[in-house]
């Protein structure tokens, strides 16, 4: 609990944060964590393979198959916020310069309301046309089983690509790791919430703060320890709900006394 107080309090005076998420921070929303025991790695082979650049540009229409079937796609759109997220908001509320660092690709921070996310490894919520950058939505990927653009052009010819999903698949770049990085370093707190930091490149972010950006403080919070936890002055081995429960409780009185 003294932790909590602890961090209760470099919450209260901080000004900027910056919030690393990871699939943790959606299991208390019904999504399995990627590499848990209910997650895609123990139900499915080869995972890497059919998510993949590779598989995507030489088997589009399987892809899709795949795609769909390993991301439950039909369900994404059900899911909804938990607390964590809604903590997240209800700190820009209180006037925090709050932004979100997120590995995780469902969404859920948007929908969450909060207001300066950048999403490292992109979204399931929409896919992009490679051809002409019309971008569709998760209603119209689920309508069909291969999504293809339907935009017309000039002379009336259906363009007729096969969409590209907007996550960032195995062997594609990160995206915007640099400004992600730079919004870290322009913080007074960071705060990794839900994830084991085992994927890189973003798993590096924490350690660029530790060797170049002594003064900001850096909290982790997760149910089991991880390789990095000795980078941060403050480790809660709790679930996300309930910390950030108990963090507002302690941010409430402050308020009230």
């Amino acid at each position: 609990m003294e932790k909590i107080k602890e961090l209760a309090q470099i919450i209260k005076n901080a000004k900027n944060i910056t919030i690393f998420t990871g699939a943790g921070m959606s299991t208390e929303s019904g999504i399995p964590d990627f590499r848990g025991d209910n997650g895609i790695y123990s139900q499915e082979e080869d995972v890497e393979n059919y998510i993949s650049e590779y598989y995507f540009n030489r088997n589009p229409k399987d892809f899709w198959a795949k795609f769909k079937r390993i991301f439950s796609l039909k369900l994404m759109g059900n899911f909804e916020p938990n607390k964590g997220h809604l903590f997240l908001k209800e700190l820009e509320d209180m006037g925090k310069n709050i932004t979100v660092l997120t590995q995780n690709i469902d969404g859920l921070h948007h929908k969450a309301g909060n207001s300066n996310i950048i999403e490292l490894h992109g979204t399931l919520q929409t896919a992009t046309c490679p051809k002409c950058q019309t971008k569709y939505d998760l209603k119209f990927i689920n309508e069909h089983d291969v999504p293809r653009c339907n935009k017309t052009n000039k002379k009336g010819e259906v363009c007729n690509f096969i969409l590209k999903p907007d996550v960032v698949l195995f062997g594609g770049m990160v995206q915007k790791f640099d400004e992600a990085l730079n919004k870290a370093y322009n913080s007074d707190l960071f705060i990794a919430m839900g994830t084991s930091l085992e994927v890189s490149p973003v798993n590096q972010i924490p350690v660029y703060l530790s060797y170049q950006a002594l003064k900001i403080k850096k909290a982790m919070i997760n149910k089991t320890p991880t390789k990095m936890d000795h980078l941060f002055d403050i480790v809660i081995y709790e679930g996300i709900g309930d910390t950030v429960t108990k963090i507002n409780e302690y941010l409430k009185d402050q308020t009230n006394s």
